[in-house]
């Protein structure tokens, strides 16, 4: 175990990004917006333990340093280069209101022959593992972050996975989880990757899925003079409310299910097939090709009515009809949770071909029974619940859903800042100074993802385009992928490598103008997706275009070759 001598708080290493003027290529980007230098590469000064020996950091506590041999870490099944890992743990602390102990705990993989840029990997649900650093690059991939070379940190944000849910006693470790780890684990990245390299990171990226996308947003409105790029996948930037209204759900399926212990009997894996199957009856041609995919999401809402395009029971619930209390049950899950006098309390949920998905079970009937309820009672509440006695399940079906919106927005002496402070952006639709300095943003969401929805992501792009007098595509692109479950899963094209075409757009300029993304059928050298329908080839691509644009159909050609589409 190699110690750390703590210096006074605040010691950092200022790095300055190079800033190089140049007209950026491509119909949209403006000529006035700085172009970013690319990274230049370097090699890893030393060996691992040599660099536990150099490094001196404020506040942190180095636990290991080890060589990985190139090899022993594979992802999507591709060996790894040689890369040196480090752990450790930064601001230990004993809380003054639960007694407990607190770090942020990290890892850092440090590439022998590294390219020059850094990747801050956000985490998923209540954070609390060092999950393996290795930059996921969008969707269910062949490549992450490290592979290519980068330098990739992963953190706990600050509590450990024996202490969730009831960390969010603490009031520092809602704020460590909210946005503060972030803004503490930057600079000491930033300086062991100086010390292992001799130079600060050229480029310096930021990206995650669910709450890692989450974590995105924040960085991009909060650090945005320190992260070059941002990837974002099913951003729950504004996951209290996203909770409440899953707990909303969860409230309308008991009302109507066959078995008050299983919410499912609510709305069965047939009666979800029987919806999806009539979405895409209605739908699937509007992009120009039957192929088991709704392109055009945005025309499928106007098409489809649960009420008039779904048979409605005259006897019993067989799965091939609806009852007339499901649907007045189920709608208002789809068309978005309101409070008592009707206000959104989150964002409607769009009608898509992936409802039937297996993984779409788990966030509709169970996650706000165990996951939810608990996040809500214990991190984003104010005054959070006494963990004696907790049942998540009887405070999700019995919550009065607008005691939660004013708990969420609730502060007082000890929790001084709200859950829908310390959780969301401060001004997620003002990017001003990730534009000014050339970074850029690239943001994906499922279409058919439960938990978090696309509707509320292409409404912060909407937002986004009004306050940047309709150019944000000069520095943010979003990305609809229809099928596509939370951050992967459903029938979808759901490999996808955004994180190279976030790089080439920061550094060359060249503008994501589309993506291919392609389905995992078998023999999938990253993984499968069980998810992938039968009639389609095993490699089917799409490309993924830059909303509000759509994939349409050329009208020749293959219908499993993204070649044959195009975005408009």
């Amino acid at each position: 175990m190699h110690h750390i001598r703590r210096l006074p708080s605040g010691f950092v290493i200022a790095t300055a990004s190079l800033l190089v003027m140049a007209a950026c290529g491509g119909g949209s980007n403006d000529d006035t917006l700085p172009r970013l230098a690319p990274a230049t590469p370097a090699g890893l000064d030393g060996t691992c333990d040599q660099l536990a020996d150099r490094l001196v950091l404020t506040d942190t506590v180095i636990d290991t340093t080890a060589t990985v041999p190139a090899g022993d870490l594979t992802v999507g099944g591709q060996p790894v280069p040689a890369h040196c890992l480090v752990t450790g743990r930064m601001h230990e602390r004993t809380s003054a209101v639960d007694s407990q102990p607190y770090a942020i705990g990290f890892e850092m993989r440090l590439p022998v022959a590294w390219n020059g840029r850094f990747f801050h990997q956000g985490n998923g649900g209540l954070d609390g593992s060092v999950v393996q650093a290795t930059g996921a690059a969008g969707g269910g991939p062949l490549t992450h972050a490290l592979h290519r070379g980068f330098a990739v940190l992963s953190s706990d944000a600050g509590h450990s996975a024996a202490q969730n849910p009831v960390f969010g006693l603490d009031p520092q470790a809602r704020l460590d989880y909210g946005y503060q780890a972030v803004a503490k684990l930057t600079p000491m990245a930033r300086q062991v990757i100086a010390t292992a390299y001799g130079k600060a990171p050229d480029r310096s990226y930021f990206g995650g899925c669910s709450n890692g996308g989450r974590h995105t947003f924040v960085a991009a409105a909060r650090y945005a003079d320190q992260y070059d790029g941002f990837l974002a996948g099913a951003p729950g930037y504004r996951l209290p409310r996203a909770a409440i209204a899953n707990i909303f759900g969860a409230q309308r399926y008991a009302s109507v299910a066959t078995d008050p212990t299983d919410l499912s009997t609510a709305f069965t894996a047939d009666e979800r097939s029987l919806v999806a199957e009539r979405v895409l009856a209605k739908c699937d041609a509007l992009d120009g090709a039957e192929d088991g995919m709704v392109q055009d999401t945005s025309a499928c809402q106007a098409a489809f009515s649960l009420a008039d395009d779904v048979p409605t029971c005259t006897g019993a619930r067989d799965g091939s009809c609806l009852s007339a209390a499901q649907k007045t049950a189920i709608a208002p899950i789809f068309s978005g949770a309101v409070s008592s006098s009707g206000a959104a309390v989150y964002a409607s949920f769009p009608y898509d071909s992936g409802l039937a998905s297996p993984g779409v079970a788990f966030w509709e009937f169970t996650a706000p029974l165990v996951l939810d309820s608990s996040a809500i009672g214990f991190v984003f509440q104010v005054p959070p619940q006494d963990p004696a006695g907790f049942n998540g399940p009887a405070f999700a079906l019995s919550a009065d859903i607008d005691a939660l919106v004013a708990a969420v927005s609730a502060s007082n002496g000890t929790y001084t800042e709200p859950a829908m402070s310390f959780m969301t952006p401060p001004d997620v639709r003002d990017l001003s100074t990730l534009r000014n300095r050339g970074a850029k943003m690239m943001v994906y969401h499922g279409v058919s993802d439960p938990i978090f929805s696309v509707d509320d992501t292409q409404a912060w792009y909407d937002g986004l385009q009004a306050t940047h007098d309709g150019k944000a595509a000069e520095f943010a692109r979003f990305y609809r992928v229809p099928g596509m479950g939370h951050c992967s899963g459903g029938p979808s094209t759901d490999q996808f490598d955004m994180l190279g075409a976030l790089v080439d757009w920061v550094e060359r300029g060249i503008e994501p103008h589309r993506v291919v993304a392609s389905a995992r059928g078998a023999g999938n050298a990253g993984g499968a997706n069980p998810d992938v329908p039968a009639g389609w080839a095993a490699d089917r691509t799409r490309p993924l275009c830059p909303y509000p644009r759509v994939a349409r159909y050329l009208g020749t050609g293959s219908i499993e070759d993204a070649e044959n589409f195009e975005c408009r």
